[in-house]
This record gives structure tokens, C-alpha cells and sequence, in this order.
């Protein structure tokens, strides 16, 4: 704490899992089992897509760019979590919160961003597959890729300006495992309604549009699914849609909630377990989801570990 006229936080403390600390040695093992499979898992998807030439089409290139956000995206939130819950009163510089925040809200308007433009792929690849080849070229899925990845990170940038130019001036304690936007602003001595105001509008933008966008896609998706005539044939294609959108119905459910009607969600503790939802569960999840049923990707998988094998 530094004094200059008045008590300014140079500082907060983490608070994290304080309620579970005689459990906090089989949560720090669970959560590191998670990172590790979560990052190993993508890595692998980013390699076998790049490595097979079969796998350089649009769908493929949007999945590796997934992959490699759910790595930056977890290594943003966990090895901190994992340091936080070995320390005693963990402490994060105010500059190192600030870019926790800017990158945590880039990286997940970035994945709102992709899971929408994957929802679109796939509506064109099943509902109009004459026109596929078409609509979807290999220089518009790069187009998309790269649109996603900066309109993230630029929409969210004003935003964490603002925040930075918030007076905190004690307490320092964020009742959260990372720095999040709404404890954060709970934090700050002065009214901080004008940024809850942006923040609000900013995440109903990105959430409620991409959502909308990637609902109405999977939507047209069964629709068009239900007049297939091979039943075998219906049976995988709604297996595979289901499990894609249980991930985007539990990411955008849990974000929602918390960013679109904070209100309705008071208690800190349900606030971390829909945060762990969408920081931890999804990013490990989505390389199962996203290619346990993919043959493409299991044969890419086969033929690369044979090739390790001879050589």
C-alpha cells in the first residue's frame, strides 16, 4: 500500500478458494490434471491439423484456431489459480490484474467470436453443401480466423482503459480466484456505474450476438438434419450437434449469467463455480468434444503415431 494524499492499492489479494483449504492440495491436483490434459490435448489438435495436408480446410482451420485460444486462454487463469491456492493471502500487482482482465476478456469475446463463425461452417457445409465450396474458401475462413482474433481484442481494450483509470483505494481482497470484472469494480472508492454501464452493453453485444448467431445456426442445423433419411446417418449427425452445442450451451449459459445479468447471481461461491465453467471445464472438454467423433481427426491421429513409431 503506497500513501499520496490518500490510501492507493498498488496491490490485491486473491481470496480464491479460502472456504476449501483442507481440501486445497486435491484441488491444486485436480485443476493441474486439468491444465495439463487441456493444453496437451489442444497442442495435439494444432499439430495433426497442421501436419495433415487432408485436414486444411475451413472446419479444421477454425478448430486449431479454438485450440490454440483454449491454451492461451487457460494459461491466462490457471497457473495463477494453481499458484493462489499453495500461497497463503496470494497477492497480484495492480498492473499484473489489469492484464489478467484485458486478456481474459479479449481471449473470451475472441472464442464467442469463433464459436459463431463454427456454427456458421458447419450450417453451410450441412444446409447448403452445393454451395460450400463457394462461400467457404480457404482466404474467407482465414479472413474470419483473423477478424475474430483482433475484433476480440480490440473491443475489449476501451474498456480496460477505463478500469485502469478506476481509484482503488482499499480494500484490497478480490472474493474470486482470479482478477474478474465485477469484483474488480467492487473494489473501486469511487462510483464505478459508468464502467459497469460499458461493460454491460460491451458483454451483451459480443455474448447475446454471437450466441444468437451460433443458436440459430445449430438450429437450422437439426432442422435440416431431421430430413435425413438414413436413420444411422441421423443418429451420428445428432450425436456429434448435440455434443457441440451442450459446450456452447454450458459456455454461454455460465457467461451470461454472469456478465449479462450479474444481478441475478449474488452468491460469490455460485459466482465462482459458473467462473470455473467457462475458465476451466469447457477449454478441457472441447478437444474431446470436437474430435472424439471426428474420423478425420482420429485417422490424422493414427497415421501420425505410426509415422513416430518408424522413425
Amino acid at each position: 500500500m503506497t500513501v499520496i494524499n490518500e490510501t492507493i492499492v498498488t496491490e490485491f489479494i486473491l481470496l480464491g478458494f479460502t472456504g476449501v483449504k483442507h481440501i486445497k492440495l486435491l484441488l491444486f491436483a485436480i485443476f493441474l490434471f486439468i491444465y495439463i490434459v487441456t493444453v496437451t490435448g489442444n497442442i495435439v489438435i494444432v499439430a495433426i491439423v497442421y501436419g495433415d495436408n487432408h485436414l486444411h480446410t475451413p472446419m479444421y482451420l477454425f478448430l486449431s484456431n479454438l485450440s490454440c485460444l483454449e491454451i492461451l486462454y487457460t494459461s491466462n487463469i490457471i497457473p495463477k489459480m494453481l499458484f493462489n491456492i499453495i500461497m497463503e493471502n496470494p497477492s497480484v500487482p495492480f498492473t499484473g490484474c489489469i492484464v489478467q482482465l484485458y486478456f481474459f476478456g479479449s481471449l473470451g469475446s475472441t472464442e464467442c467470436f469463433l464459436l459463431g463463425v463454427m456454427a456458421y461452417d458447419r450450417y453451410v457445409a450441412i444446409c447448403k453443401p452445393l454451395h460450400y465450396s463457394l462461400l467457404m474458401t480457404t482466404r474467407t475462413s482465414v479472413l474470419m480466423s483473423l477478424c475474430s482474433w483482433s475484433t476480440g481484442f480490440i473491443a475489449t481494450f476501451g474498456a480496460i482503459v477505463l478500469v485502469s483509470q478506476l481509484h482503488f483505494c482499499g480494500p484490497n481482497q478480490i472474493k474470486h480466484f482470479f482478477c474478474d470484472l465485477q469484483p474488480v469494480l467492487k473494489l473501486s472508492c469511487k462510483n464505478a456505474q459508468t464502467m459497469e454501464t460499458v461493460s454491460w452493453i460491451l458483454a451483451s453485444t459480443i455474448l447475446l450476438g454471437s450466441c444468437l448467431l451460433t443458436l440459430a445456426s445449430y438450429v437450422r442445423i437439426i432442422l435440416t438434419m431431421v430430413q435425413i433419411p438414413s436413420s444411422k446417418g441421423r443418429q451420428k449427425a445428432f450425436s456429434t450437434c448435440t455434443a457441440h452445442l451442450t459446450v456452447v450451451i454450458i459456455f454461454y449459459g455460465a457467461m451470461i449469467s454472469m456478465y449479462v445479468s450479474p444481478n441475478t447471481v449474488g452468491n460469490e461461491e455460485i459466482n465462482k463455480v459458473l467462473s470455473l465453467l467457462y475458465t476451466v471445464i469447457t477449454p478441457f472438454m472441447n478437444p474431446f468434444i470436437y474430435t472424439l467423433r471426428n474420423q478425420d481427426v482420429k485417422q490424422a491421429l493414427h497415421k501420425a503415431m505410426k509415422t513416430c513409431k518408424c522413425n
